[in-house]
Order: structure tokens, then C-alpha cells, then sequence
């Protein structure tokens, strides 16, 4: 096995400094806002608006202000139009011309599912027109590191600011600092920051060098994936990929090789990759998060995927990298997908 980790994981490139020494500075939403170096995506309920399936389709302060909308705000003759507050921001950086980089987070008045569905269960969508809002599992692979990197945290920081309106603590209101990278209890005064989940993800292979591929309760018919879970408390990295790989499929876990991270904004994990080494073959599901679980030689994997019986996960994520490390390269889907 080669001791490199993975390289250039779609979601963990970025280009673009974040420049978080210009977070507590006054006003510095709303000086970005003025400035006509400043570049702005638009990011909604997990996805960003992009122009094409490669490209995030960026825009000036004041046209992703026009593109916002008309919001009731509290008038002395009732509700008003109005543009976005600085709250709707978020500082995500400042390129090399001395230019900020904004997101914009846009009104969303669907209902994020609470069970059952997963949060990001409308990234399959169909997204074939310009100016489409696209989920980063769908274009994360096909975005150039600036735009992949900045349509990342974007999304991160979206997502945890509609999860987190209250302060954990006590249960009041929160605000927006720090130009969106925390939240301030109006009521005892508390820091919060956006929190990080991590979880392993891991590509178990035995003695014969075949790849374990499970198939979770919740997906379509049909599509495989390393197995993965997340980290408990007072547990290590390494702990939870022999735990998980047990408990979900009944398989010993001996040696375990650290491949590579990279964030997973859905809503809010870091996925820690691993090659890891089974002591034991015999695959027992647990049934209740896996349903099925096989092992694959390279050439069963291939003639899977083509004949349509298996459906890899998406090139965006760090399971596609470990199947395909493990494969020796892409692997061919139908119809050259």
C-alpha cells in the first residue's frame, strides 16, 4: 500500500485564504458589500447557484442583492421591501487583488426533512439549465479547486447557521458575528461556533484483496458504498473504524491506514478515510444501517457497474476515491457516466 494519502479529494481543495483576521473587524460586511472587487455566490438549503455543471456562477454585491428579493421586514405602515442584512452574508475569504469573497444566503422556504430522507435528498435533481442551483455531491468533482473550495464552506456555514438559531445553552435567540462564523446568545452572552462532526469512512480489504462494499437500509436498490460512521465520544479515529465495521458488518478489523479528509457539509462532517485490513470474511449486516454487504474482486466490481447492478457513490466524495484507489483507477459505468 502506498504510503501517500489521497490527493486532490474533490470537496478539500481550495485556492482562496480565508482571511479570518478580517472577521472581527468593524463593518466588514458591509465594506466587502461596497467594494467592486467583491465576487458573491448564492448558497440555499445545501446547494449554490452555479451557471454550468463546472462552474459557480459568481455575481456583484448588487446584483446577488437583487437576486435575494423582496423580504417583509417591520415598517411604521407594515411590511416593507427590503434588501439583505449583514446576517445574510458570510466572509468566506479575499483573493489575491485584495477582493472579499461573500455568500449570500438566500430565503429557503422549504422544510429540511427531520427524519427518514437525508437533508441533502435533492441533490439528484436534474440541473441541466444555466443559473441552476446545484448540490455540491452532484458538481463538487467537476468545480475547479477556487470555486469547490469557497462553495464548500459556504454551504457549511449555511447549514449550520439554519440549524443553530438558539444558543444550546439556555435556549434564547442567537446573532450573527464574525462576519458568519459564530453566533452570540442575546441572552447570556455565549460564543458558538460552527461545529464539526467527524466520521470515518473506510475501505476494508481482506487477504485476497477484495473490497468490502456495503448497501445502506435507506438508498435505491442497487447502490454500494464503503462502509463509514461516525466517531463516539472519548473514542479514537482508528476505534470507530474497527467498531463500526463490526457492528454493521460483522467483519474483524486488523490494521488501519489513514488515506485522507475531507469535509462532507451534510450537514456537518469531516470524513477521515482509511484502508482497513480484515482479519475476517464472513459478512453478517446488521440490518438495521446495512442491508446488504459483499466483497468484490476487481473484475466482479467492473462487470457490476457496468451491467447497471451496482451504483457507485458520486465522484464528489471520498468513498468514490478509496473504491477507485483500491481499483487502480476509474472505474467504468455505463454509458461512460
Amino acid at each position: 500500500m502506498t504510503s501517500a494519502t489521497l490527493a486532490h479529494l474533490p470537496l478539500a481543495r481550495a485556492s482562496v485564504p480565508r482571511a479570518a483576521e478580517r472577521r472581527t473587524e468593524p463593518d466588514v460586511i458591509g465594506s466587502a458589500v461596497q467594494d467592486p472587487r467583491t465576487r458573491v455566490l448564492l448558497v440555499r438549503a445545501g446547494q449554490v447557484l452555479t451557471q454550468d455543471p463546472a462552474r459557480v456562477l459568481w455575481l456583484t454585491p448588487a446584483q446577488a442583492s437583487a437576486a435575494w428579493g423582496p423580504r417583509a421586514a417591520d415598517g411604521p405602515d407594515g411590511p416593507v421591501a427590503g434588501g439583505p442584512d449583514d446576517d445574510a452574508w458570510l466572509l468566506l475569504g479575499q483573493e489575491d487583488d485584495g477582493g472579499d469573497v461573500l455568500a449570500l444566503r438566500m430565503p429557503d422556504h422549504e422544510t429540511l426533512p427531520r427524519t427518514g430522507a437525508a437533508a441533502d435528498a435533492a441533490v439528484h435533481q436534474d440541473a441541466a439549465a444555466a443559473g441552476a442551483w446545484r448540490g455540491l455531491r452532484a458538481v463538487g468533482a467537476a468545480l475547479d479547486a477556487h470555486d469547490a473550495g469557497l462553495a464548500t464552506t459556504a454551504v457549511a456555514l449555511d447549514t449550520w447557521h439554519d440549524r443553530q438559531p438558539r444558543c444550546p445553552r439556555c435556549g434564547a435567540a442567537t446573532r450573527v458575528a464574525q462576519a458568519g462564523w459564530s453566533r452570540v446568545c442575546v441572552q447570556d452572552g455565549s460564543e458558538h461556533y460552527p461545529r464539526t462532526d467527524p466520521a470515518v469512512i473506510m475501505a476494508v480489504v481482506d487477504d485476497a484483496d477484495r473490497l468490502l462494499l456495503g448497501h445502506a437500509a435507506t438508498w435505491a436498490p442497487g447502490r454500494f458504498s464503503t462502509l463509514a460512521g461516525f466517531v463516539e465520544a472519548g473514542e479514537s479515529a482508528e476505534r470507530a473504524v474497527r467498531r463500526e465495521v463490526l457492528e454493521e458488518a460483522g467483519v474483524q478489523v486488523g490494521e488501519v491506514v489513514y488515506r485522507g479528509s475531507q469535509p462532507w457539509p451534510f450537514p456537518g462532517s469531516l470524513m477521515l478515510g482509511y484502508r482497513a485490513h480484515a482479519t475476517s470474511t464472513d459478512v453478517r449486516v446488521d440490518g438495521v444501517e446495512l442491508t446488504d454487504a459483499r466483497w468484490f474482486t476487481r473484475d466482479e466490481l467492473a462487470q457490476a457497474v457496468l451491467a447497471g447492478d451496482v451504483v457507485l457513490p458520486s465522484g464528489a466524495s471520498i468513498a468514490r476515491a478509496l473504491v477507485e484507489e483500491w481499483f487502480g483507477g476509474p472505474v467504468a459505468e455505463p454509458g461512460g457516466a
